[in-house]
């Protein structure tokens, strides 16, 4: 019979399948890419114009949001493509509204973003 490990190995475990899976989804999917550059130049732009501690806070969780958000999107779409990989209806209406989660987290962030950077900017 196999030793079972330790509370904290198997957490150590965790953290690396995790951050395995956030490398793959930052090396393999265009949309991920596309919204870490946006999170690049929204952080530069909060070190820029020196937000304050709230709007860092909301900013950081705008970004985290979308980036994961977009993370489980991406999960849904492989795995109904997995069980499903010809066109079905079904399926198609599931990719969407997983889409969709997407789209409506980017639509607040963007919120967020104009109400910090607005009367900074102008």
């Amino acid at each position: 019979m196999a030793k079972k490990e330790s509370f904290f190995v198997n957490r150590i475990k965790s953290v690396g399948f995790a951050f395995k899976g956030a490398f793959l989804l930052l090396k393999t999917e265009s949309s991920i890419k596309i919204q870490f550059v946006i999170a690049i130049l929204v952080t530069a732009a909060g070190f820029y114009f020196d937000i304050s501690s709230t709007e860092w806070c909301l900013q950081i969780l705008a970004i985290a949001f979308v980036m994961g958000i977009e993370g489980v999107n991406t999960a849904i779409e492989d795995m109904a493509n997995f069980i499903h990989p010809e066109f079905h209806t079904k399926i198609g209406i599931i990719k969407d509204i997983a889409a969709g989660a997407v789209f409506i987290a980017s639509v607040f962030a963007i919120i967020i973003g104009l109400i910090i950077y607005i009367p900074k900017i102008f």
